[in-house]
């Protein structure tokens, strides 16, 4: 098995952040500028994390000694279920490439993220590691739940035969700054700040959310778990797999009325019946990451307006670029 020796710090150290310009690794980057690590980071045109030759070849020039796995393919229900094919070959040949490639060019440590997802949809609450592969996943999701549980337990074989430090992490629906706010491929937050600021602007009088409003869902802000994930990087970690939650949730249904809260929409809110649910809870365990002195730090309130201040950021940038010019 993994030596499980704790880290002493960033400083100095090579660290690879995968996925860096999306939400999550974008606060990566930003809870370790000043952490005295070299930040090693490669975008698209420079590295196709698919390409195995690719990878490895960027590994063997880089030498990194600490990887957060975050890049991956992700979106929200709707994208799920419509593109399950790109979900599935594209998180199983990154996933693939990182991993393999932390073990091959001697990776000190690599924590992967993984999706709440992977577990099955009626597993008791609050849902422990321990849950894992004990019963049926969400069938409009379970393409990408697949190759997720894959990434866990690619993490748990190299640690069993090759003694790798590979750990594996479980957040919640994630949140904040540098979302997806795509009207179609958003996760549930970002698609009804959206949906709540556009009814706003259009003075229209109810915005529509999806679902019955029933389900119920824990949130964690995208800074709480950059944070989190440092924490398990430095710590002597003995488990393979950790939940890292905010311990709480919310209905669909209260969570629409914050976001309206937060946006100023006044209007009403109604519910779209046809559209799935999803599942109905998914409450993590977070009792181990406790255990390490991790705390959340962000309430959902104070969380939901940096996103949307973000977002109306992005959405004014946006429209400014796409407005007609004038010479």
């Amino acid at each position: 098995m993994a030596a499980e020796g704790s880290i002493n710090s960033f400083s100095g150290r090579r660290v690879w952040v995968t996925g860096h310009r999306g939400m999550l690794g974008s606060a990566m980057m930003r809870n370790l500028e000043t952490s005295g690590a070299t930040l090693l980071v490669a975008g698209r045109a420079e590295l196709d994390l698919t390409d195995a030759v690719a990878v490895r070849r960027w590994m063997e020039e880089n030498r990194p000694e600490l990887v957060f796995h975050i890049g991956a393919k992700v979106g929200g229900i709707h994208a799920n279920a419509t593109l399950p094919a790109d979900f599935l070959y594209d998180n199983l040949m990154i996933q693939t490439n990182v991993i393999d490639g932390a073990h091959r060019t001697g990776v000190e440590k690599l924590v992967f993220v993984a999706s709440n997802c992977t577990y099955p949809t009626n597993a008791e609450q609050p849902i422990t590691e321990e849950a894992m592969l004990t019963g049926p996943l969400d069938t409009n999701i379970r393409a990408y739940a697949v190759s997720k549980i894959a990434g866990i337990e690619m993490c748990r074989a190299y640690r069993t035969q090759h003694g790798s430090n590979f750990v594996a992490i479980i957040p919640p629906n994630l949140y904040g700054p540098g979302d997806n706010y795509h009207p179609q491929h958003s996760h549930v937050v970002a698609g009804m700040l959206r949906r709540a600021h556009e009814a706003k602007h259009a003075g229209a009088r109810e915005f529509t959310v999806w679902g019955d409003g029933t389900p119920r869902r824990e949130l964690l802000h995208v800074d709480d778990l950059a944070a989190a994930l440092k924490y398990v990087m430095l710590a002597p970690t003995t488990h393979e797999l950790y939940n890292i939650g905010c311990g709480h949730d919310l209905q669909i249904s209260e969570l629409a009325t914050l976001i309206a809260e937060v946006v100023g929409f006044e209007g009403e809110i109604v519910y779209d019946r046809s559209k799935p649910n999803g599942t109905m809870r998914k409450l993590l365990d977070s009792s181990k990451i406790r255990a390490l002195g991790w705390l959340p730090a962000v309430d959902e309130r104070a969380g939901l307006a940096t996103a949307y201040a973000d977002f109306q950021r992005r959405h004014t940038a946006l429209a400014q670029e796409q407005a007609p010019h004038r010479f």
